[in-house]
């Protein structure tokens, strides 16, 4: 047993270490190959992909060279690009580190699946430690921290990564003490070694990270809880969803699955599940999560039978007490072992690019305008085809952990996460109506700087110095599994104090927002016609409650321009949909326009009677950040504001400036 949890145990803080690495490499294919969306989507996603497709030659390396030495190589790789990338300088150096460990990660899976035919105990063990540690750090990985916390917590986690993987016979397949390497336990047969289990391995990761163990996700689900009108607000306890998730998918991975017709519940829970993701809408988001997770785990454990794969036939003695000599690294491909083990290398390596195929499938739609919701329900249907695939295989053993007492650990440390994390404090205006507001627009590129990195601290600091009343941001991410899971607008409200108000305009956790210090009614979003732009655009507007009855109305936008020509048909509609919103009121209308003072769709805005409240600072570039050359990010103001001290905020915390101005209000 103490063989089985060291083996198990080191499956898992493998997977961590994988996806921790997996967090930086995918938006590093955005933020640094992509180069600021000026590479094509199509080179992209053909540079994501083809990593995964060489990994499919791992199992032919691992079938010549053998498991351990591949495995012991992949893994040292694999932990020190991960120690590494938390000190990397960004950039083509960090996205080279974290390819380098990405490809190291998927050989050590390829090498650990030839010599382990029960994966399932530490699979399960990795995605959902993983979530819940990802759900204590307020979705902050350890990689972007770098403060001595990260460094010590990432430092055990590799030193005892490598003692796992160094040790000698850590296969958490091999035979227990007194039976033969190879053989079934009494009452069980020998199947297919676990290969349906590896093949999942991706699957289970894509899903699991879009959806059922994403913590980032539940805190936006929760967020649009009790609000209507299809916007999101700062919510109370946003993270009380993540242990519920986390204990589910635990419970049903690591438990007996049901005979009969209650076998049918979990590919059932993740096809609901999936469904209702893909809807793409913010009220759904919750029953998604929990029916996935549910799901996933249930289809999971129908994958870990008790059968063996048949390494050979040298029985345990005292010299080899686990019968670790009975591998196919030392008979190779003649025996039945042998063929055993290439099936679960090469099975890992083909749910690893399903893995990838269906984040790129799912993601470059955004860039390139085709329908994605069919992406999420294929891979759960592929995950549920997988877990009926030999229904004949119904003996079960209990894994190497109490699957109770793992379960409520892993729990009792995602619980933490509702417990630790801040509040937003809520705004108030019982001092009374101000003189001034100040302003503040922003494209914060979903939190990543132009080297590739996750700068909390250069947004906050960029919009702190301001001291602003108001802020409208523009490209805010709040789960995407392509940006590495973060909730970008929850982790920024934290730190400047002020609430907010999201409005989806891609899907329900990629849009716009409004942060104020002052309280926040009547929030309304309109979509915005797509005019041949792929990535969705909406009009977010809120009415800033300042006191005694003093109300200003504020919309916070992002124009995305059709391929060759300006945002014309959607800066009309932002310009009637904001006057008509105000109804007379003081009025501000800010965000990434992407259209310059002169052109057709900045003239949409002027002629419906609202002023360039940047003016006085004209020219006034704001894009690209490190030289920029474009006005495109823009404050509009109804007439009765008036604009002094614009500016635009020297930073390169995104790839855009924030602009700011204050605004004096009309007297009373």
């Amino acid at each position: 047993m103490r063989y089985r949890q060291l083996a198990t145990g080191t499956l898992a803080l493998g997977v961590i270490l994988l996806i921790d690495v997996l967090r930086v490499w995918l938006p590093g294919i955005i933020t640094i190959f992509g180069q600021a969306a000026s590479t094509p989507a199509e080179l992209m996603g053909a540079f994501a992909l083809g990593w995964f497709v060489l990994a499919l030659a791992a199992p032919a390396v691992v079938r010549r060279v053998g498991a351990r030495p591949v495995t012991v190589v992949a893994a040292v790789v694999l932990a020190v690009a991960r120690l590494v990338l938390t000190t990397a300088p960004g950039g083509r150096t960090q996205l080279w580190l974290a390819t380098a460990g990405l490809l190291a990660g998927l050989v050590w899976l390829v090498g650990t699946a030839a010599d382990t035919d029960r994966p399932v105990p530490g699979l399960a063990l990795g995605f959902a430690v993983n979530a819940a540690l990802h759900a204590v750090l307020d979705t902050v990985d350890l990689v972007w921290r770098g403060d001595w916390v990260a460094w010590l917590l990432s430092s055990v986690a590799v030193a005892l990564f490598l003692l796992g993987a160094a040790l000698p016979g850590t296969r958490a397949g091999a035979a227990l003490p007194g039976t033969r390497a190879g053989a079934a336990l009494p009452g069980t047969r020998a199947g297919g070694g676990g290969a349906r289990a590896w093949l999942l391995a991706g699957p289970v990761l894509l899903l699991s990270g879009m959806v059922a163990l994403s913590p980032a996700l539940a805190r936006t689900g929760m967020s649009y809880l009790f609000v209507g009108d299809g916007v999101a607000r700062s919510p109370l306890f946003g993270m009380a969803p993540v242990p519920v998730a986390v204990a589910g998918f635990l419970f049903t991975a690591l438990t007996r699955p049901p005979s009969r017709w209650g076998r049918a519940y979990g590919p059932v829970a993740l096809l609901v599940g999936a469904v209702l993701f893909a809807l793409n809408r913010g009220d759904l988001l919750l029953a998604a999560i929990l029916l996935a997770a549910v799901g996933l785990g249930a289809c999971l454990a129908r994958t870990d039978d008790a059968s063996r794969p048949e390494n050979g036939t040298v029985s345990a003695s005292a010299a080899d007490p686990v019968g670790t000599a009975a591998t196919s690294d030392r008979t190779g491909d003649r025996t039945v072992g042998g063929r055993a083990a290439a099936r679960r290398g090469y099975a890992v390596a083909a749910g690893m690019l399903v893995f990838a195929l269906g984040a790129v499938g799912y993601y470059s739609a955004y860039d390139l305008g085709y329908p994605n919701a069919a992406v999420p329900v294929l891979v759960a249907g592929l995950i549920a085809v997988v877990a009926f695939a030999d229904p004949s295989v119904v003996a079960w053993r209990p894994g190497p952990f109490p699957p109770l007492r793992t379960a409520g650990a892993v729990t009792a440390l995602a619980l933490l996460a509702p417990v630790l994390a801040d509040e937003v404090p809520v705004a108030s205006n019982r001092d009374g109506p101000p003189e001034r507001l100040t302003v503040v627009a922003y494209n914060i590129r979903m939190g990543f700087g132009l080297d590739g990195r996750f700068d909390l601290t250069g947004l906050t600091e960029a919009v702190r110095q301001q001291r602003p009343d108001v802020v409208l941001l523009s490209e805010v991410d709040r789960a995407w599994l392509l940006n590495g899971g973060h909730d970008t607008l929850d982790l920024l409200a934290d730190r400047l104090g002020m609430p907010y108000v999201f409005g989806p305009a891609a899907d329900p956790v990629w849009g716009d927002a409004v942060l104020s210090r002052w309280p926040v009614t009547d929030p309304r979003t309109l979509p915005l016609p797509a005019v041949g732009a792929p990535t969705g655009a909406q009009a977010l507007a809120v009415t800033l409650d300042l006191g005694d009855g003093v109300r200003t109305a504020v919309v916070s936008t992002h124009l995305q321009p059709p391929p060759g020509q300006g945002p014309v048909v959607q800066a009309r509609a932002v310009a009637d949909f904001a006057i008509g919103y105000a109804a007379g009121r003081p009025l501000v209308v800010a965000g990434d326009l992407n259209t310059e003072p002169g052109d057709e769709a900045f003239g949409q805005f002027t002629n419906a009677g609202l002023a360039d409240a940047l003016t006085a600072a004209r020219p006034l570039a704001t894009s690209p950040a490190d030289e920029p050359r474009e006005q495109i990010n823009h404050i509009f103001v109804s007439p009765g504001l008036t604009p002094s001290d614009p500016v635009a905020v020297r930073s390169t915390a995104s790839d855009h400036l924030p602009v700011a101005v204050t605004l004096t209000l009309p007297p009373r």
